[in-house]
């Protein structure tokens, strides 16, 4: 039995968490006040598709950028599709509002950014600049991911035909190479993985090294137009260049795939940071992805299998400057599809697996809570034994739950702060179909009746 001297851990949590009112912004204060003068703040969420991840990151950013001075949100989202909201929210591009301006999120899974969450927060962050100072400097929105290669291609492409027509020239001849394989580049992956295709690595090296050159002639550029164009068509490059290596990789080891998808996003990230910097003085950056790439992952299964992220090396870069945000969930329904490509889905979130943090948040009866495990050394000693944390990507299988959607991690070493929610629901993607406003039939668990 334990001793009066030494608390359970559900006693430590009902006594330490701050617990959040629906509606009631200023419970984030202690949060706040957490994260003080620190310039990367990265907020994750358990799943790819649930409502409250998405509108308490976004209500948590938006305070970030009034009160904070935040100028950028970096998303695990895709490069060029991002950037077409970006020109949106800063005033600039063809879209007539917000909704047009997500229409670049075709890809699988469109939910993920097409949703009715995303649309509010995109359409604060076009008010909000435009009720800005002349001398403050407008917020941008950012994609990290490197999954748009075809995309980026043609972004260069475009960048290059009106700057530097022969320079075009030459990329085309460049990236013609991948033309074999029709814009599959999940066939190109294979086949060179295979040993049966011909490699492009060396056009892609070659066409970002041609670009990255003309760095010192775009710096003597006064315009910031000029210079923020330059930013996205070397950032597109990069893009290209780290896509091809990842689909070489993804058939050959999941580690390294891993690895190279989120040092690429890293590469980014502080290449956004270059890029926003004044003076030498770090830029203010808010993250959005997935708790499984921003809790740090040496507190996790994944770290010991040799897979490193996005939080571990901004934080080894940044410790004083960095913050881990992760968000949990006990049960409630979520959009994801059953397979890859497939349709959207209002899915069922079974209740978390007994021995599970987010088991614990509901056996101490946290409904809607915040765990600053910084601040916090009884927390911290209550969540530092290694449990199991649940993560929902795109695809959710309850049939294979345990297998499919839980690793070991030590929560207090993983995150700085921890948001959980004890019930949530599916984030409502843009374009409904009957399949998803169906939903499931809920079942009884863990028996059927």
């Amino acid at each position: 039995m334990r001793s009066p001297t030494h608390p359970s851990p559900t006693a430590i949590l009902k006594k330490e968490s701050c617990p959040l009112r629906a509606g009631m912004l200023s419970d984030y204060d202690p949060l706040l006040e957490s994260i003080g003068n620190a310039s990367f703040v990265l907020l994750g969420e358990a799943s790819h598709g649930t409502h409250e991840f998405y509108r308490e990151r976004a209500q948590i950013t938006k305070r970030l950028i009034t009160e904070k001075g935040f100028t950028a949100v970096a998303a695990e989202a895709d490069f060029p599709d991002a950037s077409r909201v970006n020109r949106f929210v800063q005033g600039k591009g063809d879209d007539p509002d917000a909704i047009d301006a997500l229409g670049g999120f075709q890809r699988f899974p469109s939910w993920m950014w097409r949703n009715a969450d995303m649309l509010d927060f995109v359409g604060w962050l076009r008010a909000h600049n435009e009720s800005r100072t002349k001398t403050e400097p407008p917020v941008g929105f950012y994609g990290l991911d490197l999954y748009s290669m075809n995309a980026s291609i043609a972004a260069v492409l475009s960048y290059l035909d009106r700057v530097d027509p022969e320079a075009a020239k030459r990329a085309r001849k460049r990236y013609g190479c991948f033309d074999t394989y029709g814009g599959d580049t999940q066939k190109y992956g294979y086949e060179t993985a295979l040993g049966q295709g011909h490699s492009c690595e060396n056009a892609v090296v070659s066409q970002f090294v041609e670009l990255y050159s003309r760095a010192a002639e775009s710096a003597q550029r006064h315009g910031r137009e000029e210079a923020e164009d330059f930013f996205l068509a070397k950032q597109n490059a990069r893009l290209v260049k780290n896509a091809e290596e990842y689909y070489r990789t993804m058939y050959r080891s999941d580690v390294s795939s891993w690895n190279l998808r989120d040092n690429h996003m890293v590469e980014t990230l502080f290449e956004l940071e270059q890029h926003l910097s004044q003076k030498g003085k770090l830029p203010k950056i808010v993250v959005w992805a997935h708790n499984s790439h921003l809790g740090d992952a040496r507190a996790t299964e994944m770290g010991q299998r040799g897979e490193w992220n996005v939080g571990q090396l901004v934080r080894q870069r940044y410790p004083d400057q960095t913050r881990l945000i992760g968000f949990t969930t006990y049960h409630g329904t979520v959009t994801a599809s059953s397979g890859w490509g497939g349709q959207a889905e209002r899915k069922q979130v079974r209740p978390a697996l007994h021995g599970s943090f987010e088991s614990l948040f509901h056996e101490a009866g946290l409904k809607r809570a915040l765990l600053l495990l910084r601040e916090s050394s009884a927390l911290r000693q209550a969540l530092s034994e290694p449990r199991l944390e649940r993560a929902i990507g795109v695809i959710y299988r309850p049939e294979s739950e345990r297998l499919s959607h839980y690793f070991h991690t030590k929560l207090a070493d993983q995150f700085d702060a921890v948001i959980h929610f004890d019930e949530t629901r599916a984030v409502e993607p843009l374009e409904r179909t009957s399949v998803w406003d169906k939903g499931e039939v809920p079942e009884t668990f863990p028996v059927g009746v």
